[in-house]
């Protein structure tokens, strides 16, 4: 069984987060690792409405992923896509 790495672009953030958490809260049983990154700066004046977020699955969740991946990818400013090492 393969690493599967999800690479999650919001372009969007304020207005698809809540949905996207969402997904994130649903699917969480089956996510190992998850890390969130977006521009901002230390003097508080930018925060990007885009963001990036990584995925680690657990092993044999393929079906899951695959569910996953296509209610993101029915929200409108998702990008996403798959490592497998």
């Amino acid at each position: 069984m393969p690493k599967i790495i999800l690479g999650i672009q919001v372009l969007h953030r304020n207005q698809d987060a809540v949905e996207v958490q969402k997904l994130l809260s649903e699917y969480g049983c089956f996510i190992k690792t998850r890390l969130g990154l977006h521009n901002a700066s230390d003097d508080r004046s930018f925060c990007s409405d885009a963001g990036l977020i990584l995925i680690e699955f657990i092993s044999d969740a393929e079906s899951e992923i695959n569910e996953f991946v296509g209610k993101l990818k029915e929200l409108g400013s998702i990008v996403v896509r798959t490592m497998e090492f």
